[in-house]
């Protein structure tokens, strides 16, 4: 019997006029829901990490080795690093102006992120971001913003991107309570719902927006509660539990992958220092402080860890010396170590500008 020849299909293109639409047949494909118990403590010590850095950030202003602000993240370690951990390298971020955390929860480099903050050539970005606009694109961290709710918008464009080019990739886009009353915010979650982009906001609402409490700037007692007006699940989270946060930012995901559109996710949670280092928080309780370190979400989840044998008091103390260490390297390699840009690099990577010189001002490329 002769053998049947293949036939070889053309490509069908679409029809005049149509837009192209996201392939969703394949199986999308997520991050772990399970967690063995050295990813578990490896979720605690990415948090011990991110904290640990934050204090010294801290002190290095205090000390005025680091200049400029700063917006620190401590305390609200469990939503940057349960939200980082449930998506996978095909996925995207942005950040904040307070988005330290977020950065080392993709797994940032610590002696470049200290290098950044201090301004020195060997940083992420050359020393040029500083605290509030570092990126790692290699992680797919498109950078922070000092722009209250600046870095929403990129994520919807990041989201249309990804939706007009069929990919299974989804968006994680952090911001705090402040930004949810900016018009980016509502602007933004309109485009998503309507056109169902694989977006998952979510609102590190730390009860304060530089000094005014969220109550008092708000007309709803949560931002999850604007989810519906725009098409969208809203969710409302303990931002001190980090495998909760990971739980709701997992569903999220696999619902966006699927088409299933954007999800906002409303972590509640608390910043331990000031809004910067020039805020004495005169504005907030100590009973309101004392509530919230009880809470703190390191000791949570090791609490957790040690109730369920997965950690032994010991170990705990061993991690946390390690962290000490690498914390301490970083300090020697962003302050010690590295020198500052050369001045006459200062108009590299500069898109596009003017100079003044003898002649007048020069257009620069």
């Amino acid at each position: 019997m002769a053998k049947a020849k293949a036939v070889k299909k053309k490509a069908k293109t679409p029809a005049k006029g149509k837009k192209k639409t996201p392939d969703r047949k394949r199986t999308p494909r997520g991050a772990k829901k399970t967690l063995t118990t050295d990813e578990k403590i490896a979720l605690l010590v990415r948090m011990m990490e991110i904290r640990a850095f934050e204090d010294k950030v801290f002190e290095l202003l205090a000390r005025n080795v680091l200049k400029g602000a700063s917006h620190v993240y401590a305390g609200q370690e469990a939503v940057a690093v349960g939200a980082c951990s449930a998506i996978t390298g095909r996925d995207y971020v942005t950040s904040t102006h307070r988005g330290h955390g977020h950065c080392l929860a993709l797994g940032a480099d610590l002696k470049l992120m200290m290098a950044e903050l201090c301004g020195k050539a060997t940083g992420y970005c050359k020393g040029r971001g500083g605290s509030m606009h570092i990126a790692d694109v290699a992680k797919r961290n498109l950078g922070a913003t000092g722009i209250v709710g600046g870095n929403i918008p990129v994520a919807t464009g990041a989201g249309l991107a990804v939706q007009m080019q069929g990919k299974d990739s989804v968006v994680l886009c952090f911001f705090g309570d402040g930004a949810s009353s900016t018009g980016g915010f509502h602007e933004s979650l309109n485009m998503a719902g309507k056109w169902q982009l694989p977006v998952v906001y979510i609102c590190e609402n730390n009860l304060y927006g530089m000094s005014v409490a969220f109550e008092r700037a708000a007309a709803v007692n949560e931002v999850a509660s604007r989810a519906p007006v725009y098409a969208m699940a809203g969710v409302v989270v303990d931002g001190q539990r980090v495998l909760e946060v990971r739980a709701a930012v997992l569903q999220a995901a696999d619902r966006a992958r699927k088409g299933g559109g954007p999800t906002l996710i409303e972590a509640k949670t608390y910043r331990y220092r000031g809004h910067s280092r020039s805020d004495a928080r005169v504005y907030r309780t100590k009973e309101e402080e004392a509530y919230w370190h009880k809470r703190d979400p390191i000791t949570l989840f090791s609490d957790d860890l040690l109730k369920q044998k997965l950690l032994t008091k010991k170990a705990f103390d061993r991690l946390q010396a390690e962290v000490d260490a690498r914390i301490a390297a970083a300090e020697t390699f962003a302050v010690q170590e590295s020198p500052y840009p050369d001045p006459s690099e200062v108009l590299d990577d500069v898109y596009c500008g003017w100079i003044e010189t003898e002649r007048g001002l020069v257009r620069t490329e």
